[in-house]
């Protein structure tokens, strides 16, 4: 499963995708949300802390959740007489299942294998039989270290490109 890192290179393409105006781009709220909800699914991890079972790639790394984070965004968006609400929702819900499709092309070393991504129409676990992504070690040996940061390096190689190249799409199409 890729990092917090990778997640948020991820999630900053699809804001940069979703983007009409340089604006939007540089949007300190709206770079904010992306690189939030493009993390925010791993945080079931914070749930083993409580009661020691594993939560993680449950109900938080599905489209359900994808579609209730959206949900959840329109209407703090709302709330706020912010009037791109819509707009940010749409965002967040990509965002979040761009963390979804991240992590079922990773590879999956925990068990139960795989992610609950169509919670809640199917509470089965899915996996990509050919993972493009490493898996993150969870414990702090050397050798987790050294492999985490191989990990972390193959992330960047893979999903920095695709970034770059849709800011500079976008800040030049803003510039005409």
């Amino acid at each position: 499963m890729p990092s917090p890192l990778g997640h948020a290179l991820a999630g900053l393409t699809v804001h940069a995708l979703l983007s009409r105006r340089r604006e939007e781009l540089l949007d300190v709220r709206r770079v904010a949300i992306a690189a939030g909800a493009a993390v925010a699914p791993d945080l079931d991890l914070l749930f083993k802390l409580v009661d020691g079972r594993n939560h993680h790639q449950a109900e938080s790394h599905s489209l359900g959740c994808a579609l209730l984070a959206a949900a959840v965004v329109w209407l703090l968006a709302r709330g706020r007489d912010w009037p791109d609400a819509a707009r940010l929702a749409v965002m967040a819900g990509a965002v979040w299942t761009s963390h979804v499709a991240l992590d079922y092309l990773g590879r999956d070393t925990h068990p139960p294998i795989g992610l609950m991504a169509l919670w809640p129409v199917s509470s089965g676990y899915f996996k990509f039989p050919w993972p493009l992504f490493f898996d993150i070690g969870r414990t702090l040996t050397w050798e987790t270290v050294r492999h985490d940061a191989v990990a972390v390096a193959w992330e960047a190689v893979l999903l920095l490109p695709p970034l770059m190249l849709c800011w500079r799409v976008r800040l030049r199409e803003a510039a005409r």
